[in-house]
């Protein structure tokens, strides 16, 4: 039935990255992951990924000649985890634009593998309710499910459990410009977690504290996004990796702007005034990491 209302041309779907406003990992869990307490946003800006039906089998193209595409890229996990869930029997070529860095902490890799199972669940005739789609989401990637709604959530768990910010919250945000900026380099999200474990319990943050601080920010009105900003990586990321607290703390004496680790970096972020100029925060991040960093605006979405 399924393949009876495939569509007959490709399915272009958006991949946006995302910053993570607020992020306290609060200790390990027994089966190796960690759990946390986060407020992440998605951005306009990212990558594409376009679904187009197949015979059978999943391939995947990328325009980036780093990315993989073989079964270690989640875009070919995320289909086969479709596969498994709904009984499919279709296949799909996925073409990828990629845009999003990797290495970066900006949900690259889990925002394609979520494109992938909305253009699969189109394409095979809507198997799967919104429920469905979190459930195999959750078993591809950890932080997956926040792409799901398109909207700033409050995630938990080790991330798979996640909550949209109240209507108050989240107009307190959206729309806000936003600067990306990433050095030539990127931070191993394994290794960034090895570090937390290793520093424990000095390197976690108590779950009552991260829950109260995100509580107590979305339920006063009012309250500007900067006074959420915390990410609890930065306590081993920026000890090994010093390039980043450095211009964090250049970009706020010289600028006034109060930046932010996004993640497990090593992208960073900082939230820009309506009528301010970008060129020269941007031509002052270039200067500072060279031409091979990244510097984008985007916006909240």
């Amino acid at each position: 039935m399924w393949e009876s209302l495939a569509l007959l041309t490709p399915v272009r779907i958006p991949a946006p990255a995302k910053v993570n406003l607020f992020l306290a990992v609060t200790g390990r869990r027994t089966d190796a992951f960690h759990d946390l307490v986060s407020v992440a946003a998605p951005l306009l800006w990212g990558d594409t990924l376009e679904v187009e039906p197949a015979p059978e089998g999943f391939a995947l193209r990328c325009d980036h000649p780093g990315v993989p595409t073989d079964a270690s890229n989640l875009v070919i996990r995320a289909a086969a985890a479709f596969a498994e869930a709904t009984g499919w029997k279709g296949g799909a070529r996925f073409a990828l634009g990629k845009r999003i860095p990797f290495g970066a902490g900006l949900g690259g890799a889990s925002s394609d593998a979520v494109a992938a199972l909305r253009g699969l669940n189109s394409i095979a005739g809507l198997p799967l309710d919104e429920a469905g789609l979190a459930a195999v989401a959750s078993r591809v990637g950890s932080d997956c499910a926040l792409f799901l709604g398109g909207v700033p959530v409050i995630m938990r768990g080790r991330g798979e459990r996640v909550e949209p910010l109240s209507r108050e919250a989240y107009a307190r945000i959206r729309g806000m410009r936003v600067l990306i900026f990433k050095p030539g380099f990127g931070v191993a999200t394994p290794w960034a977690y090895a570090q937390l474990a290793a520093g424990a319990p000095r390197t976690y943050v108590a779950a009552g504290a991260a829950e109260a601080a995100v509580a107590a920010w979305t339920e006063k009105k009012g309250a500007p996004a900067e006074a959420l900003l915390f990410n609890s990586m930065e306590r081993v990321v920026f000890p090994k990796f010093g390039a980043l607290p450095v211009l964090l703390e250049r970009l706020e004496a010289r600028f006034g702007i109060k930046g932010r680790m996004s993640g497990s970096g090593s992208a960073c972020f900082a939230f820009l005034r309506e009528d301010g100029e970008t060129a020269p925060v941007e031509a002052f991040i270039r200067e500072a990491w060279g031409p091979s960093a990244t510097v984008v605006e985007t916006r909240i979405a």
